[in-house]
This record gives structure tokens, sequence and C-alpha cells, in this order.
């Protein structure tokens, strides 16, 4: 640091001929396993300059339980529950994607009362997903508050949950051919009434925690990841589309009845643009300061993706037809030689599982694509150079779930 005048001795300063640099000595920080910005038993190994990130390392593994080789040990609808606790925030959007790659594979017929049950269940807990997103970014970030917004309309949700299935958390409801049961008397209805009251809570959301000045600062361009690095590193979900990419699985490549409902797919934006949110409820406009691919935008992805989801449960909701709940599944369903790779969006982005049949019950090969797995890929990438504060910004940004990422 040149011509810097010392404190205790105010008469000796560096001239030009003894300029000196005062050199700071990099030290390794450990952020995790148990740390509560880290959203589970992750551990960042932080290689820090003073209060800058050189190197960010995550280490993986904490959670690791087979989960792919159990499957390959397992009849697909006895493989469902574990699916749920891959991505336990999300586990109806799990069932729902295995489910499909094995119909896809055995030749399974899936009753259309059945697709609809599956998509009100999907959305549903998408939106408890992107709750606990919400409130949980809003501790990182040293608001309290928020988190008992999100988990009181959360709640609600996991009410309807036990509700359909007795479970709120780990469902295993959905299954190869349809749903295991049909929905009780007076789910609708309880399900319309959350909607007309949980609609109006996005926007207090916005005021609450998105137009907040210190979250803004910590928010706004930290973590920025252009569309092309997005792109490049495999990045999917609501971190592929903060940094601009309108890709959303659901729309772009429809499957489950998608194609006939109608939403839009939000992208990030800069300062002053407006988020695409339905007719009728507060434009979600970005900030100043904000720019594409930032934390802001990130996190902003969810909060507005929610006002989507509701309206895709109501759509569904509406046109819930009378049928059967499940297809034809042979008892002793055989798989063929043949295999399977069906991806679709969770709650975290594209998740996607391969099922390998060898002509037994028993798939010769399961295998699961993360999208929190690859989403974390990114982390040293985006965090290099950036203030040590900021890591918990960026890792929040991301919201991966361990026991997805370690399997």
């Amino acid at each position: 640091m040149k011509n810097l005048i010392l404190e205790s001795q105010p008469d000796i300063y560096f001239d030009s001929e003894l300029q000196q640099d005062l050199q700071t000595e990099e030290m390794l920080v450990n952020m995790g396993p148990q740390h509560p910005a880290t959203h589970g038993v992750l551990r960042v190994v932080l290689r820090t300059d003073g209060e800058y990130v050189l190197e960010a390392v995550p280490h993986i593994g904490y959670l690791h339980r087979c989960a792919e080789k159990i499957g390959e040990n397992l009849q697909p609808y006895q493989y469902v529950p574990k699916t749920d606790r891959m991505d336990y925030l999300a586990a109806m959007n799990n069932n729902q994607i295995f489910s499909i790659a094995v119909e896809k594979l055995a030749g399974l017929q899936v009753p259309e009362r059945a697709r609809q049950i599956r998509v009100i269940m999907a959305e549903l807990n998408r939106l408890a997903s992107h709750l606990v997103a919400f409130g949980t970014y809003g501790l990182d970030m040293g608001a309290f508050t928020p988190f008992l917004y999100a988990f009181r309309e959360r709640e609600m949700i996991l009410d309807l949950f036990e509700m359909v299935c007795g479970a709120r958390l780990t469902y295993s409801y959905i299954t190869p051919g349809g749903v295991m049961v049909d929905l009780p008397e007076g789910f609708v209805e309880r399900c319309y009434e959350f909607l007309d009251y949980f609609m109006p809570k996005i926007a207090e959301y916005n005021d609450l925690l998105s137009y907040n000045h210190i979250f803004i600062k910590r928010t706004a361009n930290v973590g920025v990841i252009s569309a092309a690095d997005a792109i490049a590193w495999g990045l999917t979900g609501p971190v592929l589309r903060g940094s601009g990419v309108q890709w959303d699985l659901r729309k772009n490549l429809p499957y489950e009845g998608y194609e006939q409902y109608e939403f839009e797919v939000p992208v990030g934006m800069s300062a002053g643009g407006k988020m695409a949110v339905p007719a009728g409820w507060p434009d979600t406009v970005v900030p100043e300061s904000v720019v594409v691919g930032d934390s802001w935008n990130r996190y902003a992805m969810r909060v507005v993706e929610m006002y989507w989801s509701a309206l895709i449960v109501r759509q569904a909701l509406d046109r819930l037809a009378p049928g059967d709940i499940i297809g034809k599944v042979p008892k002793n369903m055989k798989l063929p030689a043949a295999e399977v790779y069906f991806e679709g969006e969770g709650a975290r982005g594209q998740l996607g599982f391969l099922v390998v049949g060898d002509g037994f019950a028993i798939p010769a090969r399961v295998k699961a694509r993360g999208p929190s797995f690859c989403n974390l890929s990114i982390l040293d990438h985006v965090c290099r150079n950036c203030l040590l504060a900021d890591v918990p910004a960026i890792v929040g940004s991301i919201d991966v779930v361990m026991g997805e990422v370690d399997r």
C-alpha cells in the first residue's frame, strides 16, 4: 500500500524511493459443513486474501446414501419413496419425473384425471419449495421476518398434502401409472381457498424483502452469471432463467399436458425492467443497480414463479375431470430390454432419470441428474474475487438441496 502514513508515527512515511506493498497472507476458511448459510451439509473451502475470495471449492458427499444403486435393487414402485429423499423440499416433483421415465420405458398409459392431479401436486410443491428458498434467503441476508411469513403459507400447502396422502414432507404419492389415491372430499374447495389467500401475499413478499434497501445492496450486482456461462456450466431452473435465458421444460418441451396451461416463463432483467406476472397483479419492477444474472435476479425468479405456479394450479382445478386415477399397471410388470432418459422441470431446475431395463422387474441401471448438483458446479467460478461476505448471498441464490446433490 503506497504512500501509507503510519498513525503511530505520523512523521514517518514511505516516500517514492522506499515504497513498499503491504502483503496479506492467504488463508483457508471452512464454510460448513454445519453452517446455516450452506443450506445443508455442504462444505465450501474458501481461499481468501484479506476480505476477497480467491477460490471457493465445494466439498460434497456428507449426505451420500447410494440412491442410484438402491434403484438397481428395487422395483420401480418400491423406489418411489427413495426419490422423495433426494430433493426433499420438492418430493412430489421427484415422484412425478421418475414415474414418467418408468411409464415411457414400460409403455404405461396415465388417465387424464391422474395427470391433472399430478400437475396440481407438482405446482403446489414448487410453491412450497420456493417459499423455503424465499424465507431462508432472507435469513442468510439477516432478515428474520420473511422466514416466518414464508413458513406460514408453506404450512397451509403441507396441510393440503397431508389431507391427500397423510404425509407432509416425503409423500410417495405419484407412482408409475398415476397417483396412489384420489383427492379426498373437500380438497378442491380448500385448495381454491388457499389460492385466494396466497396470491396477494406474493406482493407482500416483494414489499417485505425484494425491495428492501439493505437486501438490494447485499444482492444486486453480486455473483453475476452471464447467459453464456450459465449455459456452458449446465445450469437450469431459476438459476439459468435469472441469467436471462428463457428455458423451462414445462413450456419448451411440455409433458404431463403442460402445453394446455397458460403461463409465462419469467427471466432475469436489469434495473427498470418489468418481470412477467399474470394480469391484474402488481408489477415486479427491477430495482436500481440490479443487473441480469446477479443474485437478486436469481432470488426474484422464485418469487415471480410463484404467481405462475399458483395460476397453473387454479387452471388444473378448473378442468379437473372425473375418471380413473391410475392406469393399467401389470401386477408383475417387467421392464423391456431398453432404456429411457426423461427430464422434467423440478423446483431447482431440470431433474432427469435414466432407467435401463433388461426384461426383469428390477431395473438394470438407474441414474439421476440432479439440478442442484449441476448448479453448484459454477460456485468456484462465480465466487472468485468476490467479498467473503458475499459468499452466503451467492450460495443462497443458487438454492441447493444437499440430499439431491449427494444422492
